[in-house]
């Protein structure tokens, strides 16, 4: 049976968690770019150690908004403030729905007067295209799709230089000293001849720059990039490592789409296609409920809270007053037991019987949307959303939204891995057992230089 939207999706399936937890997607894709260019381990190594160059250009979405009333639109469903937001600045968007709960999250840029670019997963730009269209804004957009799903050339090459050895990079590749470009504002460097335009980032807690530009010259600032860092211990990222880079700076790209219930989003719902993000996303892991509404996030959850700002009215700014003074969780790093993760490995080699889930290294996610539960003394206490190996800690770590009572550093925890009735119908699971897998609370971000030289910085990209 063919439907026309999400909604008539949702009222024949009946249930949001069915429709999330049965669908045939697997976790987030990271199409085109090679898995590993040398190995997953030396390039995780690389933003820590020397230098390490990611291509972006593939697995996000941009959507393109301009006119007299674009910066209004991003005012009216973003939770920060855009009071003293220039031309060549970027920031964290995040949109929220009328209850508070995260929609989702992009990188915003200013790109020029009235024209903006939206950059990261789609459950964003769905939300601000949605409002442009039907609420009658001054402003036009351009979207331009992910390769997973447009299959063509992109509009933009997007590339990240991060690691110790970075600005040396930098230099030697424009041939004179890099700019002096603030925190998430950006400039126009040369590179083989080509302006390319550069934001000032950091995405692990380490020096670091994303460039972009024209599709067309891609290929040749990447390859002079490429040859500038040799003597600098550079290394191209792999898609098999490029996503374990949030868990060391303890960003959660994944919170589910806080879109499935309610009147209020009963017309998004409609507006959205049945090959939507949020109707093909899949929902995995040992978090259990019958309300999709359990699985929705905050701000305060996620560790935005010091990018809500009270100063403009925005979608879900009643509900987010009412919260800010009674959040009851927070974001934390969980360290996985070693001993546990071996007792998991050790199952697939027991003569009968299922093995534990697997788990895929450097990434464990098998869907889009992972939620395991966190247990205190047999009860729920929290759930863990993002999972990974990360060889710079050597450790097995994951981010979590955990009851504040035991958030602390050093608390120790109880994390089951693996789904219930021997897992779903989902591709990407075996039929398994799940396991109970012992985790120790840490500061997030993870990494120590994260925490140091990256995290002071968030208030600024409010």
């Amino acid at each position: 049976m063919s439907y026309r939207n999400l909604e008539e999706m949702l009222q024949a399936v009946g249930s949001p968690v069915k429709l999330l937890r049965n669908s045939q997607t697997g976790p987030y894709a990271f199409p085109v770019v090679r898995p590993e260019f040398s190995n997953w381990r030396d390039e995780q190594r690389a933003w820590k150690e020397t230098c390490a160059l990611l291509d972006q250009s593939h697995h996000m979405t941009d959507l393109y908004v301009e006119g007299p009333e674009a910066l209004k639109l991003f005012s009216e469903l973003g939770v920060n403030s855009f009071k003293n937001f220039k031309v060549n600045q970027a920031k964290q968007f995040v949109a929220c729905n009328h209850d508070g709960y995260v929609i989702g999250d992009a990188i915003l840029f200013y790109l020029d007067e009235n024209k903006f670019n939206l950059v990261g997963r789609p459950p964003a730009h769905n939300w601000v295209q949605y409002n442009l269209e039907t609420r009658g804004y001054k402003a036009s957009a351009e979207r331009d799709e992910r390769s997973a799903v447009n299959q063509g050339r992109r509009k933009t090459f997007r590339y990240q230089i991060q690691g110790p050895h970075a600005l040396r990079v930098m230099e030697k590749v424009m041939g004179k000293s890099a700019p002096n470009i603030r925190f998430f504002n950006m400039d126009v460097v040369t590179i083989a001849g080509r302006d390319v335009r550069a934001l000032r980032h950091g995405m692990v807690g380490q020096p670091g720059w994303e460039l972009f530009g024209p599709w067309e010259h891609g290929e040749e600032v990447r390859n002079a990039i490429v040859e500038a860092g040799q003597e600098y211990g550079i290394r191209q990222v792999g898609s098999r490592a490029y996503p374990t880079t949030c868990l060391e700076s303890g960003w959660i790209p994944s919170p589910l789409p806080a879109i499935y219930v309610g009147e209020e989003m009963k017309g998004y719902r409609q507006w959205l296609s049945t090959k939507s993000y949020e109707a093909m996303a899949s929902l995995g892991g040992s978090f259990y409920s019958d309300d999709i509404a359990a699985y929705y996030l905050t701000p305060y959850d996620l560790g935005y809270g010091p990018f809500v700002k009270f100063d403009h009215d925005f979608v879900g700014r009643q509900a987010l007053e009412e919260m800010v003074n009674n959040q009851k969780r927070k974001k934390v790093t969980l360290v996985w037991n070693g001993e546990d993760i071996a007792r998991v490995f050790g199952s697939l080699f027991a003569d009968r019987g299922d093995s534990a889930k697997y788990i895929d290294l450097p990434l464990a996610n098998y869907s889009t949307l992972p939620f395991d539960k966190v247990l205190k003394n047999g009860k729920i206490i929290g759930v863990s959303t993002y999972t990974g190996y990360t060889y710079n800690e050597r450790a097995m770590i994951s981010l979590g939204v955990v009851d504040n009572l035991h958030s602390e550093v050093g608390t120790e925890l109880t994390l089951v891995w693996g789904e219930e009735g021997r897992g779903s119908s989902k591709p990407t699971v075996e039929r398994h057992v799940q396991a109970s897998i012992r985790a120790t609370v840490a500061a997030v971000p993870y990494a120590q230089v994260a925490r140091i030289a990256y995290r002071p910085h968030s208030a600024n990209v409010s």
